[in-house]
């Protein structure tokens, strides 16, 4: 699908994309040896010695010819998607450490990290692309997985990524406020993540988070057999939080209770959407209770330490305004009395530009002091994200908000103000180990820099 990799005797599928056609890059594709062309439009002029395949959607197309080209691997595994606005990297994650740990062969489709038993593959995307898709798929066969669970985003949902992968089930976990850049309209963004149970088989079970008020909307048309989950409404696994502290969760899951060292009530969510997935897939009840207590959650997801001196930091991934409003709840709700919150946050450029004033209101309006400050800025200027975040902050707000530009300033800034017994949140970025800025990836690590910062003597 990438001019580039053409090598000779090669297929090349001609795909529209974002930012580039697939069929502008055809005669390159055929220079660099390809002798077969899958298309949705014919070129101008044909050369006898090629064969082209004209199809309605080449993108579509392509999934079920990469599956078909690595012997269709999803079919000899037992495979779970998530999508939803948050949580699909820790439910996914979740999954593959509880059945690691119950002695499964597993792989994983990640964010963070994708995994094929204990072997770790760089992750460049949520969900790959389907040719890189289905060669992992076909790596977990080989390597004797069973279960393979993977994220999947509403990109790859909307660019038929997924076409030609069968699915054992899939998770809905929430919709909220994300990726309008890309979608233009929320209704858009619902029907993007609607694709997964569209087109989920009979065979297959929908699980969907039934405190979300999108929830029968995923649902509407899906052929699978459908399973809820909640904390607060009538669901076939329900949970209820009996106490919450930076020592993790105690739960009463499914008449038992259960401790874990997750953190937060939207963990409670993403436990519970685990426990019903590996029940719809047979496992043992206690088997996976006691597994999910050894589990610890994913790098950058609600990720803490204490320093010497009391102070306390906290790096999340959040990066969208429901995500945010969770992550500062949660906090707010174990904090022990006077201690101050202090956050850092940024919002990312070339992407979604209406949550920016909503992610800097809720951060100010949660926090006893905001520092706005760069995320990953791309081709944007950060200075003019960090005012189109301002512009959603009225006087009082505005009065506990410092900017500072250079996100290492501001972390260092934040965690200065801070005193023994405060709380510093890091948010937007978690796991990411750079920092994007004019087409150039930086090293850059939230976690390492409030170590750095917060172990050296001030």
């Amino acid at each position: 699908m990438d001019s580039r990799q053409v090598k000779p005797f090669s297929l090349f599928i001609a795909v529209k994309g974002t930012s580039s056609d697939g069929h502008d890059y055809i005669t390159k594709a055929i220079e660099s040896g390809a002798v077969a062309i899958v298309c949705e439009t014919l070129p101008t002029s044909l050369l006898d010695s090629i064969n082209y395949v004209v199809v309605s959607n080449s993108a579509e197309a392509l999934g079920y010819i990469a599956s078909n080209f690595y012997d269709n691997p999803s079919e000899s595994l037992q495979m779970v998607a998530v999508t939803g606005t948050n949580g699909k990297t820790t439910t996914a994650t979740l999954l593959y450490q509880v059945c690691r740990a119950l002695g499964k062969k597993v792989g994983l489709l990640s964010t963070v990290v994708n995994k094929i038993n204990e072997k770790e593959i760089p992750s460049t995307h949520t969900t790959p692309d389907a040719i890189s898709l289905q060669k992992l798929l076909a790596d977990m066969v080989e390597s004797g997985c069973e279960y393979c669970f993977m994220e999947a985003s509403s990109h790859a949902l909307h660019q038929h990524r997924l076409t030609g992968t069968k699915l054992s089930g899939a998770i809905f976990t929430n919709i909220t406020h994300d990726h309008l850049d890309y979608h233009k309209t929320f209704n858009e963004y619902i029907k993007a993540k609607k694709i997964l149970f569209d087109t989920l088989p009979g065979s297959a079970f929908a699980l969907i988070n039934n405190d979300d008020r999108h929830a029968e909307v995923m649902i509407q048309n899906t052929k699978a057999k459908f399973k809820t989950y909640a904390l607060q409404s009538m669901a076939n696994y329900r949970a209820k939080v009996v106490e919450s502290s930076f020592a993790g969760l105690h739960l009463h899951l499914d008449a038992q209770d259960l401790y874990t060292k997750l953190i937060g009530g939207f963990n409670a969510y993403n436990i519970l959407a685990v426990y019903a997935t590996l029940i719809e897939l047979g496992m043992d009840k206690m088997e996976v209770l006691t597994a999910i207590s050894t589990v610890d959650a994913p790098a950058g997801r609600f990720q803490y330490f204490t320093s010497d001196n009391g102070i306390t930091a906290v790096i999340d991934y959040a990066h969208t305004p429901d995500a945010l409003k969770n992550v500062l709840e949660t906090i707010e709700n174990i904090r022990k009395g006077n201690e101050k919150l202090i956050t850092v946050i940024g919002c990312g450029g070339d992407r979604d530009k209406t949550k920016r004033p909503e992610m800097a209101k809720i951060a100010a309006a949660q926090s006893d002091q905001t520092f706005l400050t760069s995320d990953n800025p791309r081709s944007e200027s950060p200075e003019t994200i960090i005012e189109e975040m301002k512009a959603g902050l009225d006087p009082t707000l505005m009065r506990k908000t410092i900017s500072i530009v250079d996100r290492k300033e501001a972390i260092r800034a934040a965690c200065s103000f801070a005193s023994a017994g405060d709380i510093v949140l890091i948010a937007g970025k978690g796991h990411e180990n750079y920092q994007e800025i004019n087409g150039v990836k930086h090293p850059f690590d939230d976690f390492i820099i409030a170590k750095e910062t917060l172990t050296t003597p001030r």
